[in-house]
């Protein structure tokens, strides 16, 4: 793994959370209404809308493409966030406890980024904005596939790994924007 990795890594989960306990003091923790479907479908959103603007050259909203990123990894974050929390507890969570959660959900994902990292040398150095755009969307529709199948599977991973997956892939995206 390249020595700055690690950094780089902080540096764009940084970004992203401090704009998810922004929004959290903002509007509470509204997302917590979201069914998994609904996640997904946040998620979807963000992704058609880089991908759309990468494959037409042009856009239209100016804001910054990389926020998509951005709010791409804070809604898998809170999807999974979602399947650790009984939809019996209160919808309206304080911050400093939806602040812990986020935080125990990118550990978890970073060391799957250093487990993976291990194995495949890194090859995400290697890769385009467009294919982390299109392995997003890919991920989303698994997701949405295994909610139709009950959240059963026969051989493949479940909707929680496939948000760690998501939560990289917008990660390593961010990371190599600022290169």
């Amino acid at each position: 793994m390249q020595d700055n990795t690690n950094q780089q890594f902080n540096e764009a989960v940084n970004s992203c959370r401090e704009i998810f306990i922004k929004k959290t003091k903002d509007y509470g923790t509204s997302w917590r209404v979201y069914r998994t479907i609904s996640v997904a479908d946040q998620i979807y959103i963000k992704g058609k809308r880089l991908r759309t603007v990468q494959e037409k050259g042009e856009q239209k909203i100016s804001d910054d493409l990389l926020n998509e990123f951005n709010g791409i990894v804070n809604y898998a974050v809170i999807g999974l966030i979602q399947l650790t929390i009984n939809n019996d507890e209160p919808e309206d969570l304080p911050v400093d406890i939806a602040e812990k959660m986020y935080d125990e959900k990118i550990v978890t994902a970073k060391l799957l980024m250093i487990d993976k990292n291990h194995d495949y040398g890194e090859a995400w150095r290697e890769m385009s904005q467009e294919s982390f755009t299109d392995l997003i969307l890919a991920k989303v529709l698994r997701i949405r596939q295994i909610i139709s199948n009950d959240g059963n599977t026969i051989i493949s991973e479940g909707i929680e790994a496939n948000f760690y997956d998501i939560i990289n892939y917008g990660l390593f995206a961010l990371i190599l924007a600022k290169q």
